[in-house]
């Protein structure tokens, strides 16, 4: 009889994880919901068992093989908050974790330290904490405590229909830590463990996020409005260029008109100047648009990008591109300085670099007009070990607070409202062309982002190629302030 709860709730999460990976599929946050699904099956049904079994040797198995799971879990649900929070500088914590837990499990499969027998309790055989034990409920309270932390830090930045999905999730995880209740069996208090019921309730909530408000991928909505708002805008474009070509002919009519006295003079002076406009201010916009659009799909893509199309291309061309295709707004182009650029080359794609230029451009710019002051510079600089481009405007600054977190997806320090995935995106672009992006800001004073390429070896003859995965790897991340003084901060 009391084998009945876990076994139905093992078939439950079994159900949720093919579920979730059919109607889903094998994304980051789908596999490590799958793993967490899985271990928990397996942990759940090898309880089942358990608690029917009477043999020493074979009880003695499946309480070992049973904590061998539960080890895992915790972490495992780290790993998912960590997915669903988008903070890939956490995953390196979470490996960590995954290390700790490998470590008692060894511990556990060769001694008798982690858990030292079993109790037998009115339903059925229950593992008994050995020395070693406590690490692992230190481990739990770490790293829940950990996911909960990062993900409430994701939803206070986040725009209202993620922060729901976010707090969604919050309350998924605080409902599981009330199985921790379940420890207290480990330790000699006898009772029926209810944590089977609060782990099954918490992972159902997990199910509704992932599938009903699509958390695995918080940007689909965004991806489909992007592709539908194509065709609108190049309608728009087309027409705008008529309109920029014909109008003027129309108005110029009209003036012949007035002037024979055709017509009575209706139109204002200023009219007729913003109408004689208005084609190239509507192309202006939907340039800028499309460019945003540009900027954002190849963001969504970009766990997909196929590195086998990266060639070679100058930093100089580049850069030069990026500046005359930019759609700047009167006035603003004079507010960017190209110092002498010292050119090099880099392994990867021209498109996505000038994105990436187009993104800090728009930044920069946002921040100077923000401030009231302020000028854009733009530089190179050659080492031995890498190459950079210094990207420094004299506008706001970023305040010290945010600043650890200008790269995270969603953040944003825009009082407009911007979606936060600007920076995000050009983060990255950066590793996937071997590089790095960092950067360094005084709050009202400059902000300079550094954009930094491995250095290409073999360039000068037939043996040219592409950074190898070593040099990829170990792209310099030594911070470069004393090469960079900001404009008019000398």
């Amino acid at each position: 009889m009391y084998s009945l709860l876990p076994a139905l709730v093992a078939s439950i999460f079994l159900g949720y994880g093919v579920f979730v990976a059919c109607a889903q599929g094998f994304t980051r946050v789908g596999t490590s919901f799958f793993v967490l699904c899985m271990t928990s099956a397996m942990w759940q049904g090898t309880w089942a068992v358990l608690f029917q079994v009477h043999d020493p040797h074979l009880a003695m198995f499946l309480v070992k093989l049973g904590y061998l799971l539960i080890l895992f879990l915790p972490t495992s649900l780290y790993h998912l908050l960590t997915e669903i929070s988008l903070k890939e500088n956490e995953r390196r914590y979470v490996y960590v974790s995954y290390g700790v837990a490998a470590i008692l499990a060894t511990t556990l499969l060769t001694s008798n330290y982690f858990v030292s027998g079993y109790y037998d309790y009115f339903f059925g055989l229950y593992p008994k904490a050995g020395l070693l034990h406590p690490l692992h409920v230190l481990q739990t309270v770490v790293v829940v405590n950990r996911g909960l932390y990062i993900t409430w830090r994701q939803q206070q930045n986040a725009n209202a229909n993620r922060r729901l999905k976010l707090r969604t999730c919050i309350g998924a995880v605080l409902t599981y830590f009330f199985a921790a209740i379940d420890y207290l069996c480990n330790y000699g208090v006898e009772f029926y463990p209810p944590g089977v019921i609060f782990i099954a309730i918490s992972l159902g909530i997990f199910t509704i996020a992932i599938v009903r408000y699509d958390i695995l991928n918080p940007l689909a909505i965004a991806a489909t409005v992007a592709h539908e708002m194509r065709t609108p805008l190049l309608s728009i474009r087309n027409q705008a260029r008529g309109i920029e070509r014909d109008l003027p002919l129309l108005l110029q009519g009209y003036e012949s008109a007035v002037k024979a006295g055709l017509v009575e003079p209706s139109i204002r002076p200023s009219t007729m100047k913003f109408l004689s406009s208005i084609g190239g201010t509507i192309t202006h916009e939907v340039d800028r648009a499309n460019n945003a659009l540009d900027m954002m799909l190849a963001s969504l893509k970009m766990d997909k990008i196929d590195t086998s199309t990266f060639t070679f291309h100058s930093i100089e061309s580049c850069v030069n591109e990026a500046i005359n295709r930019y759609t700047f707004d009167p006035g603003e182009r004079a507010k960017v300085t190209v110092g002498e650029l010292m050119d090099f080359e880099f392994y990867g794609s021209e498109t996505l670099l000038t994105m990436v230029m187009f993104n800090l451009l728009k930044n920069a710019l946002y921040a100077i007009k923000a401030a009231g002051k302020g000028e854009i510079r733009i530089s190179t600089i050659l080492t031995p070990t890498f190459n950079t481009v210094c990207f420094t405007d004299t506008g706001t600054g970023v305040s010290s607070d945010a600043l650890p977190k200008v790269f995270d997806p969603f953040f944003t320090t825009k009082k407009s409202g911007g979606s936060g995935i600007g920076l995000a995106f050009c983060h990255r672009v950066m590793t996937s062309f071997g590089g790095f992006i960092r950067c360094e800001s005084v709050s009202g004073k400059f902000t300079t982002f550094t954009l930094e390429f491995p250095v290409l070896e073999n360039r000068s003859g037939a043996g040219n190629t592409a950074p190898n995965q070593a040099n990829q790897a170990n792209v310099s991340q030594t911070s470069v302030t004393n090469t960079m003084t900001p404009p008019n901060e000398a």
